[in-house]
């Protein structure tokens, strides 16, 4: 009987997934780049003139946690869809009495 590896043991379902992953984080970078223009903005509304420092501080820190956000949830998501979840055995299940 030969055996088909699973999830992203499959080299060609793999490479869907991680291309997937790849093209959503994308797309956020996109949006994140938007959202990161929208706060200068707001900044440059309610403050007036930024100074350099303050304007870089501000858009890369909303684009940078946006982005650590995006690839956090895009792995959970890529690890849960590809049933790599799934494939994870736990040794002490049984083990652990739980009053």
């Amino acid at each position: 009987m030969d055996e088909r590896p699973e999830g992203l043991d499959d080299p060609e379902y793999a490479a869907f997934a991680w291309g997937r992953f790849r093209r959503i984080l994308g797309w956020m970078a996109l949006v994140s780049l938007f959202t990161s223009g929208v706060a200068e903005l707001a900044l440059y509304w309610s403050m007036g003139e930024l100074r350099l420092a303050t304007a870089l501080a501000t858009f890369f820190g909303v684009f940078l946690t946006m982005m650590l956000a995006a690839a956090l949830m895009g792995l959970m998501f890529l690890s849960s869809g590809t049933g790599h979840d799934a494939q994870v055995k736990d040794p002490l299940k049984g083990e652990i009495d739980i009053d």
